[in-house]
């Protein structure tokens, strides 16, 4: 089997780099250090950085097809099968403070059983727990472990999500329920993360059922029983997320429901209004005009008459209104 070297990867200015110890923690890496099947190199960087990008493209470990996903120039979600390893691109939530989280991140990797590579941009929250445990020495063993590992902690954060969205559904069913209209954009703004979310997930599930298939002598039973294990976890996400998106679409009828209400509520308050003073604008349009032989203009109570006519003409209207059971 063919040695790494740390010296392969001078001058790549990994984000993290870490050599496995095989007892669940880390070495740091030396120069002039080998790693065989039982001590793997994982290097973590950014694909934008010069000096890495520069890297991955004059190195001899990858072929072409590798160091075009790893340097970003192929973005579709994918697994591909490489000789004795495996090349992953996936997409996981973006939690930096300030940007949403359905403005996924994404994250590719190459491994094998002496190697992992993995590249990114923005940051991948879902990695801290996994480094966190590396260094305690409780992590990973392997790359097969390491790789289950990772895929748990992505698909932990897909899954606290998923709960955050039910949360979120709920408290807005509720404020519907009470009769009252969420602020504007909040319910399309949810469902557009629901879905995104919900698209980018569904083929990450089946790469990692695929996984557990795949006849890699680095992924042991117990790597292949905790990748389908994952898989259905996320599955079960996906089965909420579809859920949330039915929810969200009777939410959207009801408050176009409510508005309608509204709306034909103000309608019908605007024609009552109108049947009522109907009549008396009649009248005053009928006694405005300025010809000759008005009955009572020469009659000094007549405009105070003719006041307490309108009030009892208005009265009736509305009496009878009401008796007709239209108000």
């Amino acid at each position: 089997m063919a040695s790494t070297y740390g010296s392969q990867f001078q001058h790549s200015s990994p984000v993290h780099a870490f050599q496995l110890d095989g007892n669940g923690g880390v070495l740091p890496i030396d120069l002039n250090a080998n790693a065989t099947q039982q001590s793997p190199f994982w290097l973590h960087y950014d694909y934008k950085n010069k000096e890495t990008a520069s890297w991955i493209q004059q190195t001899d470990l990858f072929n072409d097809q590798v160091k075009s996903s790893l340097t970003g120039k192929m973005n579709r979600m994918r697994m591909v099968r490489i000789g004795d390893g495996v090349l992953l691109t996936l997409q996981t939530l973006n939690n930096t403070t300030g940007q949403r989280p359905e403005q996924l991140v994404a994250f590719r990797i190459f491994m094998n059983s002496r190697l992992i590579v993995s590249c990114r941009h923005r940051r991948v929250h879902s990695l801290d727990s996994v480094i966190d445990d590396l260094k305690e020495g409780v992590g990973a063993q392997s790359t097969g472990e390491w790789l289950a590992d990772v895929t748990d902690a992505m698909t932990d954060e897909i899954s606290d999500f998923t709960d955050s969205l039910h949360e979120r559904l709920i408290e807005m069913e509720d404020v519907i329920l009470h009769g009252e209209i969420p602020e504007r954009g909040e319910l399309a703004l949810l469902r557009k993360q629901i879905i995104v979310v919900r698209r980018y997930m569904a083929p990450q599930r089946d790469m990692f059922s695929r996984l557990t298939a795949e006849k890699l002598l680095w992924l042991d039973e117990n790597n292949r029983r905790r990748l389908q294990e994952i898989s259905d976890r996320l599955g079960r996400c996906i089965e909420d997320l579809d859920g949330f998106i039915a929810r969200t679409a009777i939410m959207s009828d009801e408050i176009t429901n409510m508005m309608t209400e509204m709306m034909n509520r103000r309608i019908y308050t605007m024609s009552l209004m109108a049947m009522i003073f109907l009549p008396t604008t009649f009248l005053t349009g009928l006694f405005g005009v300025n010809l000759g032989g008005i009955p009572g203009n020469e009659f000094k109570f007549a405009f105070s008459t003719f006041c307490l006519l309108l009030a009892g003409l208005i009265a009736t209207v509305f009496w009878w209104l009401k008796r007709s059971r239209w108000l």
